[in-house]
């Protein structure tokens, strides 16, 4: 008797996780955002880069409501070489994080783990060089986990939770592909647009804009 339930319940989890897939793909699908190397800066850093007291100068609006890129920009240095021009976003954060791909990790001479953002506990150290100063970070480089962000409202009407994780089909028709261990980040302060870097995109042929859609779901 209990293994029949056990088996109805999962039978209809099943049901109801295809049912959820199928109005997914009916829909208008998730706008995706490429993501190019990028720093966020806490107030401190802020003060030792750009000047005691600076503030960030609005350049263009990005896709989540209040986040925004800035004019200023940085130069990140590694062990084995640097790169310029790194794009400062806003607002400040309460912690400097530096999100590069695996591709600039080659460049820098690092190995960036794949990780959600804010988990920087452990990460390879950096030194950030602006126009008034620098400073060396202990730890603070991630490649971004690909991410998935959602309202309330909208996580609600299809049944997901924040921190799950989806498949999404993305690409061009030529060299499309399923990306598996994707995480859903779900806030009211999010609006829907998902996120993967410049070697993901490269490599299946996505630009932004681009309409992708979730595909599947990780057993639970």
């Amino acid at each position: 008797m209990a293994a029949e339930s056990a088996e109805s319940r999962e039978n209809l989890i099943k049901l109801v996780t295809r049912l959820v897939l199928e109005e997914l793909a009916k829909g208008p699908g998730i706008p995706l955002g490429v993501s190019n190397r990028h720093i966020h800066l806490d107030r401190g850093d802020m003060d030792a880069l750009f000047g005691k007291g600076c503030e960030l100068t609005h350049k263009k609006d990005l896709g989540q409501p209040g986040q925004y890129a800035s004019e200023e920009t940085v130069t990140i240095k590694g062990p084995k070489g640097q790169i310029g021009k790194v794009r400062v976003l806003g607002p400040l954060r309460p912690e400097t994080q530096v999100e590069i791909s695996l591709s600039d990790g080659f460049t820098l001479g690092l190995r960036p783990p794949v990780r959600e953002s804010g988990k920087i506990a452990g990460t390879p150290g950096i030194e950030i060089i602006g126009p008034r100063g620098s400073v060396i970070k202990d730890g603070s480089v991630i490649a971004a986990l690909r991410h998935i962000h959602m309202s309330d409202k909208e996580a609600a009407v299809y049944g997901f939770k924040d921190k799950e994780i989806v498949d999404v089909e993305v690409g061009s028709p030529e060299r499309s592909a399923v990306l598996h261990n994707v995480l859903l980040r779900v806030s009211d302060k999010y609006a829907l647009e998902m996120h993967i870097d410049t070697d993901e995109a490269n490599a299946v042929g996505a630009k932004n804009g681009d309409l992708v859609r979730i595909v599947g779901r990780a057993r639970q």
